[in-house]
């Protein structure tokens, strides 16, 4: 397990689905133990920032056992949850067996492009190797005007704050992970993920410069999560087109 255990192992998606595999069974519990019961209320707030619709096409990524898309299957969405980790996938079909669940990387969503009405992703984006990459195929399978919702860890803006959440990384969390966890080497890449994890305003960007508009982030539980929102221009499919089209007449 020594070769996941730290931040700047390059995000392997093997060995990050590996972890995940090994973790799968309890995985909920845990969160819900190590984030004080507030996982439930960031899913809430994710929930309410979506508005899924009946009839919608929601794609949910790194979406594990299907904690955040059940809330969405049940207001009438079709909910597709994706996850790199087949361990996770198994958990998540036995709980929800009326949501699709499917095995892939973020990086290379197995789906058309305007396939979807929303794309969201919870506590999952700082695992990607690439996240750039990943909000890029976020972009590339929503619906002109769809929009994409990312709830992840941030850097709470209040210095006292920051410093307080950081020493309960350092300390808190890890003693805990242990007690509880059999795997409390996933917990420690956790800490040390959150902790090289890009600021709110950084995070903004990344995803404007794919090219989604009206972007916008509120801070959760005093900034130690950020739920970021972006909409897909309705003109983009046809740029895009139009630009792979003259790529292909370039190399023609």
């Amino acid at each position: 397990m020594e070769d996941v255990s730290r931040a700047d192992m390059q995000k392997d998606p093997e060995a990050v689905a590996g972890m995940f595999d090994a973790t799968a069974k309890r995985y909920d519990l845990l969160n819900s133990l190590l984030s004080g019961g507030n996982d439930r209320l960031w899913r809430i707030h994710m929930q309410r920032a979506v508005r899924p619709q009946p009839g919608e096409r929601i794609l949910d990524v790194a979406a594990g056992t299907g904690a955040s898309a059940a809330p969405m299957a049940k207001a009438g969405a079709l909910v597709t949850a994706l996850d790199i980790s087949q361990g996770m996938l198994e958990v998540g079909r036995e709980r929800h067996p009326d949501i699709e669940f499917v095995h892939g990387s973020a990086t290379e969503l197995p789906f058309d492009d305007d396939s979807f009405d929303a794309v969201t992703i919870s506590f999952g984006l700082r695992n990607v190797q690439q996240p750039r990459a990943a909000l890029s195929e976020f972009f590339r399978v929503l619906k002109p005007g769809g929009r994409v919702l990312v709830c992840e860890f941030s850097q709470p803006p209040v210095g006292v704050v920051r410093k307080s959440y950081e020493l309960y990384l350092r300390t808190v969390l890890p003693g805990m992970a242990r007690a509880a966890s059999s795997n409390p080497e996933a917990y420690r890449y956790l800490v040390e993920s959150i902790a090289s994890w890009p600021d709110q305003q950084t995070l903004s960007q990344w995803i404007r410069t794919i090219g989604f508009t009206r972007v916008a982030h509120r801070n959760l539980t005093m900034g130690v999560v950020a739920l970021h929102r972006g909409r897909k221009p309705t003109e983009a499919t046809g740029a895009m087109r139009l630009a792979r089209h003259a790529q292909e007449e370039q190399g023609a």
